[in-house]
């Protein structure tokens, strides 16, 4: 599993899963609960993960739709 995109922003994490499920792309979401683990509210960022084979062409639908920054 790569590491495709680390954000608190709870609306960036539900659009990047819905274009990689539109896509047949496989992704989970880490860190969901750490924020309460913590005591913080949400201040811990989340990170969206694909499989090592998805992670160009997540990468290329991500940044397609302005979730992440050319590299």
């Amino acid at each position: 599993m790569k590491e495709l995109m680390r954000t608190n922003d709870p609306t960036a994490i539900a659009f990047a899963k819905a274009l990689l499920e539109g896509e047949d792309i496989d992704c989970f979401e880490m860190d969901v609960h750490m924020s309460v683990l913590e005591g913080s509210i949400g201040v811990l960022p989340r990170r969206l993960m694909v499989r090592d084979a998805d992670h160009f062409r997540a990468s290329a639908v991500l940044r397609d739709n302005g979730l992440l920054a050319d590299e």
